[in-house]
């Protein structure tokens, strides 16, 4: 008997059934049947489920003689299903990936509930995806639990497929599906009513396509009358079990918003129904009327208007709040013009004063926190020149990431715009506003964020997917702002001086961020493990990938849940999205599932990605810039590069990173797998490989990097005779080791146990291909 029995109903999605049937049957979680019930569909849905019946046995279809509906569809799957939990997904709809996994967890985890509901995120024909994000989905509490506890569950989306329902509950409960529209609401309201035991899963498990046509309530119908057949058969359940009478308050309420959302959708009834509909509307309040709750404004309003008839006077209404709510937005408009005009006028006051020699402003990556070069360059600028009063420029979410001793400045005040004027030091990662009036006797540092692979400034001219409309004339003009440009090697020189042509100055010292790599101690990696919940004897992966501009919607390229599962237990992932992702990469839920087990944590929003290399003890990326400062801790770094064509086709890179890798490369999730699972990671030929990359872009990044800035733009100190530091050798230096033992170089394995082609390829060591050309 399998766990699950999925039921999949099939009338005209013969264009996504493939998609629907294919992210069910790819489920981590194998223990499951598959039914797909062809409601007589006139398209070749019937066809595909025979083809994937055919190839997987675990794939059972019904064709049924004539269409029934989705209700009965879902009704003939149930007879079939053998499974200990019945899942209902609709044909054009998915499985996120690991949902079952995931929802299997869960289960055992709250002792098998008669229903578990989870979450589900709605993706639409332009690519985007938005999770519906229901707060009482929450995991916090008790569990399993009693509906009596947790009510608001009556407010989730009152469908099928956000639920697994025990089978044997099922049957018990007497609970079918009838036909017409709306059929979900007679199932889901008995079903959460009649339930015993209940969980939640705070996790997204289905992918709710929302399509561009086709959606059946989206159209225009008389058949939207079924509704009020619907509604009657949940208040029937109700008069059958007299021990729920509590709840007819709140289905009440909830019959009432249902059917004023259907009459105010304009879409849906057809032309001159809506009087009937509403008298209809108005004979079903009467006969089922149950007072009881309170009520939010709008909301009593829309049920006067089903529960009395008055349409002329909601819209009278409504047409009243849309100009109250103009009304206010012009306000908000001018006020807004009003503040700008002032501000305006402020900053030009402000620019007829004198510069003021001992103030610096900072700021880093369009108004985040305190972080990257100039975060450190900050810090050295107080301690190497404590008579400069600092302060840093981020959004007000981001100012407990700024020091008690720095002012924290908003973007957009009048604070903010002072500091601009009138502050001696600039000092970004990327460039001000460009509304900014570079003074004369200002000095304005640019640090930028990495040492390039991929295309970057005028060299994205002829790659129009990654420039995606950039003005370049206003590129330029920001860089005719810059004084210095601060660089951690020759390669990095090179390229922004022929990319960022201007008058500046190169400042060819080493990245200030990578100071930390050199200043750690044990202690301070021990402590940053604890604080991300790392155990102390397992091998940390930073897994950090790079955006990719030839893609719409940054989906994962790795299954991280797959990755992890087959790595074994020996290891954790510290997972981080690119700030350009949206997103985190790790679905909700995976930290405690089935497939995570714990061992994948969301580092997204951790405020440094310094503290996280110093945590990791090996770093995962593909093309990401991170790959250069990591290499500078002399700890293991593994190369995915299964896109790589895409990636350089579309970008541009400056070398070929296969050729000159840190590490370790792999073409496919197969391969990086092996690398791990066969100790290529951290072998020998990966520890030759990382010396090499270590030795051309490394060999600047000695720990004293932003002192050298600050003691060349604020003291004067121009070389090492002036008290300028100089450089420590790349042998002399002894970073912070990992914390984890594993991570120690071991031999490579025999030639004949080498499954990475590039562990075992010649490779070229000691020189990068055509680097000081390019």
């Amino acid at each position: 008997m399998p766990r699950f029995s999925v039921i999949v109903p099939a009338y005209e999605v013969q264009a996504y059934l493939t998609e629907c049937l294919e992210s069910v049957l790819s489920q981590s979680h194998p223990d499951f049947e598959l039914i797909v019930v062809d409601d007589c569909s006139p398209d070749a849905c019937g066809a595909l489920a025979d083809e994937f019946a055919a190839r997987d046995p675990r794939v059972r279809v019904l064709h049924l003689p004539e269409n029934q509906g989705l209700g009965p569809a879902r009704n003939a799957g149930t007879e079939l299903a053998r499974g200990d939990y019945l899942l209902f997904l609709d044909g054009d709809d998915t499985l996120a990936p690991g949902a079952l996994g995931a929802i299997a967890a869960r289960l055992r985890a709250t002792r098998d509930p008669d229903v578990l509901l989870f979450d589900h995120e709605r993706t639409y024909w332009s690519g985007a995806a938005e999770r519906d994000g229901a707060g009482p989905l929450t995991e916090e509490g008790a569990a399993p639990f009693a509906l009596a506890d947790r009510p608001e569950l009556l407010r989730v989306l009152m469908v099928a497929w956000n639920k697994a329902y025990r089978r044997e509950f099922v049957t018990r409960a007497g609970l079918v599906f009838p036909p017409g529209y709306y059929e979900d609401t007679p199932w889901t309201y008995p079903a959460l009513l009649a339930a015993g035991p209940i969980a939640t899963l705070d996790r997204v498990c289905v992918r709710y396509r929302q399509r561009r046509r086709g959606n059946i309530l989206g159209t225009t119908s008389r058949r939207h009358f079924d509704i009020f057949d619907q509604y009657d058969r949940v208040f029937a359940f109700l008069d059958a079990h007299p021990q729920l009478e509590r709840w007819r308050p709140v289905l009440y309420r909830r019959m009432v918003d249902h059917l004023s959302t259907v009459f105010l959708k304009r879409d849906r009834l057809p032309r001159g129904t809506r009087a009937e509909f509403l008298r209809r509307a108005r004979a079903h309040c009467r006969r089922h009327r149950a007072p009881g709750g309170t009520l939010r404004t709008r909301t009593r309003a829309r049920h006067a208007l089903v529960r009395l008839g008055l349409h002329r006077t909601y819209r009278g209404l409504q047409l009243a709040m849309t100009l109250r709510r103009r009304t206010a937005r012009l306000a908000v408009r001018v006020r807004r013009v009003l503040r700008a005009g002032l501000l305006r006028a402020h900053y030009r006051l402000q620019l007829r004063l004198p510069l003021r020699a001992d103030r610096a402003v900072f700021a880093a990556s369009w108004g985040l926190g305190r972080s990257c070069n100039p975060g450190a360059l900050e810090a050295a600028f107080r301690a190497l020149a404590p008579h400069i009063r600092t302060a840093w420029i981020a959004r007000p979410e981001h100012h407990h990431t700024i020091p008690a001793q720095t002012r924290r400045l908003s973007p957009g005040t009048a604070a903010y715009w002072t500091a601009l004027a009138r502050s001696k030091y600039l000092v970004n990662n990327v460039n001000f506003d460009r509304r900014l009036v570079k003074r004369r006797g200002q000095v304005f540092v640019q640090t930028q964020h990495g040492t390039p692979l991929k295309h970057m400034g005028l060299d994205l001219q002829e790659r129009p997917a990654a420039a995606r409309s950039m003005d370049f004339a206003q590129l330029l003009r920001g860089v005719d702002s810059w004084d210095y440009l601060v660089t951690a090697n020759r390669h990095t020189t090179l390229t922004w001086e022929r990319v960022y042509p201007g008058r500046y100055r190169t400042l060819e010292y080493g990245y200030p961020r990578n100071d930390v790599f050199q200043r750690a101690t044990s202690a301070d990696v021990k402590r940053l493990r604890e604080s991300l919940g790392v155990p102390r004897d397992k091998i940390a992966v930073l897994y950090a990938p790079t955006h990719r501009d030839y893609r719409t919607t940054q989906r994962p390229v790795l299954d991280l849940e797959r990755v992890v599962r087959r790595l074994g237990p020996d290891f954790v992932v510290l997972a981080r999205a690119h700030h350009w992702h949206g997103g985190p990469l790790a679905p909700a839920g995976t930290t405690g599932g089935e497939a995570g087990g714990g061992r994948i944590v969301d580092v997204s929003a951790h405020p440094s990605v310094e503290d996280l290399c110093l945590a990791a003890d090996v770093l995962l990326t593909d093309y990401s810039s991170i790959m250069f400062d990591y290499a500078g801790l002399n700890r293991p770094i593994v190369i995915h590069a299964e896109d790589w064509q895409a990636y350089e086709a579309s970008r541009g890179t400056y070398f070929d990173l296969r050729a000159f890798p840190p590490g370790a490369v792999a073409r496919s999730e197969d391969e990086l797998v092996d690398i791990f699972t066969t100790g290529h990671w951290r072998g020998s030929r990966s520890a030759q490989l990382r010396a090499a990359f270590r030795e051309r872009f490394c060999a600047l990044d000695d720990g004293r990097a932003a002192e050298r800035v600050v003691r060349h733009v604020v003291l004067g100190q121009r070389d090492v005779e002036s008290g300028l530091p100089p450089v420590v050798p790349l042998a002399e230096r002894h970073p912070v080791p990992s914390a984890c033992p594993g991570t120690a170089v071991v031999p490579e394995p025999a030639a004949g146990g080498a499954r990475n082609p590039y562990a075992s390829r010649p490779q070229p060591v000691g020189r990068l291909p055509v680097t000081d050309s390019l």
